[in-house]
């Protein structure tokens, strides 16, 4: 029997749900898919899926064995990669997804070089602060702010997002600047809806770490619309450096706290291990990681 013809139909059973599914994607009959995972079965004497006319569920070597099929899948597709991608040239619509804010005011800034080094290659790009499944929501490449949690993702260290804390000049003639984190505590404070540290701003200060809780004011879902409400005067602002930079240039924006560092989170770049690297993929993922893996730039 073809044992990989075996394996690559085992693990489409086994993503898919069914013969049929599997069936769809690979081209063959569900009965053909059946056969292939009967042989493989038979090979390795020993069953991996049970089957009923309502359902099926993997054995426990089935769900062993799977873990190992799909490492092996993805070495012969990186192997097949590796070879293409030696004569073709990167072409196709690539599927990325990003945070709005790292989107919006990073990545778009130099899609353009992209864009102009691959002028076959397309770019759709959706942002979103909410954490989409990379499999399931059809994307080839994520960036992701926090650390990666699903474990079958391949994970690209970025360099990490840097915050900045800043008002206007209004508010702080208004109600003075805060001289330590636990001045916060009184300052009408701006809140981001998706930031994992909730309502705990922290920072590194001369003296070490430093966490503060704070109260919001106004709590948002977007940082372009606490920037706007910050650059009215209505509190104190945490977001991305990128965010506020032309803001802080400009005079509009004072930092604020200059002697306390707010902490980093780390971003990553995230790619299904068993997809198989095309050019474009290739390429999109190269120029990225030169673009972001660098050092940030200041506010």
């Amino acid at each position: 029997m073809d044992r990989l013809s075996g394996m690559e139909a085992f693990a489409k059973a086994v993503e898919t749900g069914s013969f049929s599914a599997a069936g769809a994607l690979l081209g063959l009959s569900p009965q053909a898919v059946g056969k292939q995972v009967r042989l493989l079965e038979d090979h390795l004497g020993v069953r991996l899926i049970h089957r009923t006319t309502r359902r099926q569920s993997l054995t426990e070597a089935g769900r062993t064995l799977y873990e190992r099929v799909r490492i092996i899948l993805a070495e012969v597709e990186a192997v097949e990669a590796v070879a293409a991608s030696s004569q073709a040239v990167p072409r196709g619509r690539i599927r990325v997804n990003a945070p709005v804010t790292f989107g919006a005011y990073d990545l778009a800034r130099v899609l353009p070089a992209y864009l102009a080094a691959y002028s076959q290659v397309d770019v759709e790009l959706t942002l979103s602060d909410r954490k989409v499944d990379l499999i399931e929501e059809g994307y080839e490449v994520v960036f992701r702010v926090g650390p990666p949690a699903e474990s079958g993702l391949i994970a690209r260290p970025l360099r990490p997002m840097d915050f900045a804390l800043c008002a206007s000049p209004s508010y702080l003639a208004a109600r003075g600047a805060p001289l330590v984190p636990a001045d916060l505590r009184q300052h009408e404070c701006l809140g981001f809806a998706h930031m994992a540290t909730g309502d705990q701003w922290r920072f590194i200060g001369p003296d070490g770490p430093e966490a503060v809780d704070v109260s919001y004011r106004l709590l948002v879902n977007n940082g372009q619309a606490l920037l706007t409400a910050a650059l009215a005067g209505l509190g104190l602002l945490l977001q991305p450096i990128a965010l506020v930079q032309d803001a802080v240039v400009s005079g509009h924006l004072v930092p604020v706290l200059p002697a306390y560092r707010p902490v980093s989170r780390p971003m990553n770049l995230l790619y299904a291990p068993d997809r198989r690297l095309t050019p474009k993929l290739r390429s999109f993922i190269d120029f990225a990681l030169a673009r972001f893996a660098g050092p940030a730039p200041g506010p």
